[in-house]
């Protein structure tokens, strides 16, 4: 009697075990799972302040553009948010970021920055803080878009102002485009609409 007691309850321990270690791994399985794509790791400021981790636009296509307000191709701004405007419906996002590392074509506060955005190109696509996207003070956000070797332009710094980053639902950086190459080119276009598709 005292033989199967035992035996019942050394059973019973280790199926209390095992069902805990198998917790454990499906637990950590389901935590990797949830483990942010590495171009989307990172938390970004926006213009108004507020904290935003770039995950939270997982599964949707984004468009990462370095801006200004006083450059040649600030007019880009109009077609950026006409290709938005086009898109956002089936999943495009895109992220502007200001920066005054060329030319510093973009000395402008926040508030100032927004309000030329609204007021001369009617964007409502999301605009984040100014940043710096080459050298030391770089965000690490753009240091991992820049050591990317992604086509068509390849590794190294960001150009000039409206540098363009397309990065697919799953997270992956799938283009690299350089400033001069218009949002409503007919090759970013394809590309965004390929990505969409998926």
């Amino acid at each position: 009697m005292l033989k199967k007691y035992w035996a019942k309850t050394v059973a019973c321990s280790f199926a209390i075990l095992f069902g805990a270690l198998a917790m454990s791994t499906l637990g950590f399985a389901a935590d990797e799972g949830k483990k942010a794509p590495p171009a989307l790791a990172f938390e970004m400021e926006t213009l108004d302040g507020k904290k935003v981790a770039l995950d939270t636009y997982s599964g949707k296509v984004i468009l990462v553009v370095n801006v200004a307000s006083e450059c040649g191709l600030t007019p880009q701004y109009e077609a950026l948010q006409e290709l938005y405007g086009k898109y956002k419906d089936k999943g495009l996002v895109i992220l502007g970021f200001p920066c005054n590392q060329f030319g510093s074509q973009e000395p402008g506060t926040a508030a100032e920055i927004k309000s030329f955005c609204t007021k001369n190109y009617g964007v409502t696509f999301d605009m984040f803080a100014k940043v710096d996207v080459n050298g030391d003070n770089a965000a690490p956000f753009f240091k991992h878009l820049t050591a990317l070797e992604t086509k068509p332009k390849g590794s190294g710094k960001v150009g000039w102002n409206f540098e363009k980053f397309l990065i697919g639902r799953d997270g992956t950086v799938a283009a690299r485009y350089a400033p001069t190459v218009a949002p409503d080119a007919a090759e970013l276009v394809k590309q965004i609409e390929e990505l969409l598709s998926k």
